[in-house]
């Protein structure tokens, strides 16, 4: 009897679809995008971007590990009682010259230091004025946050950290190469190294507190939980629908609206323009995570 128990616990576990789930997979079949878009109609799924893409292939772009209560809370007091947040924000009308394009980290598991490298460049650039308007380069932290893994994944608290501690320089200085470089502290071309630095960094778990703080102080890195149909978006409000969990991922957040009853995030990928709606994509409130473990600095200018 104890056998046939046994044999039953182990049919079971390969019976289950996360134990199904091989690097070898396609991510998403035709068959599965089609039953995305015919039970539900918040968004749309498409085989456009994401082809043949494989499993194995997937996970370099959802690279990012979870670490919460790294950097304290921040706390709004009363603050959050008496702030008028609109229904609708989108950062790229309010400060259109410091909201930076869409970039793409290609196949290195650098999102981690995307989220955190863009989001400090639109917040330099909205607390000066926009007399700061760089781009700062995600490879630095690739190369020189020792305690993240380069392509291999990484902590959106720790880039965070990093930036705070030591700053990073422009991606004019040190481009973006999507691979994993020895730390070098000299432009590319030789020249002297400046850097830029967030002086304080706080997290924020919770939709009015991520609100508050975009409205008030620009976009924020967030990370959340990415399954395979994530990588089929193609429009509207994304809900997970279809497929595995294959990662987590850390993107910026620039903005949220509302269509009909579901309110959403205005989120900026780093899988390139020719991804979901040139480079964006809106997700429901509480989904995935989204809105549960948020970090931004304010930065040094």
């Amino acid at each position: 009897m104890k056998n046939i128990i046994l044999l039953g616990f182990v049919l079971a576990a390969f019976a289950s679809p996360a134990f199904r789930l091989r690097d070898s997979d396609l991510v998403m079949t035709q068959e599965q995008i089609d039953r995305i878009n015919q039970s539900q109609d918040l968004w749309t799924a498409s085989s456009d971007w994401v082809g043949a893409m494989t499993i194995g292939e997937a996970r370099q772009y959802a690279s990012a590990e979870i670490i919460y209560n790294h950097f304290p809370e921040k706390h709004w007091g009363k603050l959050l009682d008496h702030l008028q947040v609109p229904s609708a924000f989108d950062a790229r009308q309010k400060w259109p010259s410091c909201i930076h394009p869409i970039l793409n980290q290609g196949d290195c598991g650098s999102c981690w230091a995307f989220g955190a490298s863009e989001a400090l460049s639109d917040r330099l650039c909205i607390f000066s004025n926009s007399t700061i308007n760089v781009v700062l380069s995600p490879q630095y932290l690739v190369n020189c946050d020792s305690v993240s893994y380069g392509c291999g994944g990484g902590y959106a608290v720790y880039a965070w950290d990093f930036m705070q501690s030591n700053g990073i320089p422009t991606q004019t200085c040190t481009p973006y190469a999507a691979v994993n470089q020895v730390c070098v502290n000299k432009c590319s071309n030789g020249s002297t190294m400046r850097y830029y630095k967030a002086a304080s960094v706080s997290t924020f778990s919770s939709p009015a507190s991520i609100q508050a703080e975009v409205l008030q102080n620009g976009p924020i890195e967030v990370s959340f939980q990415v399954y395979q149909d994530f990588y089929a978006y193609t429009s509207g409000v994304y809900k997970h629908t279809n497929g595995q969990f294959v990662g987590n991922h850390s993107v910026k957040i620039i903005g949220w609206g509302v269509q009909g009853q579901t309110n959403y995030w205005i989120v900026a990928n780093s899988w390139g323009a020719t991804w979901g709606m040139n480079g964006f994509f809106w997700i429901a409130f509480g989904e995935c995570g989204i809105d549960s473990n948020g970090v931004a600095g304010l930065p040094a200018v």
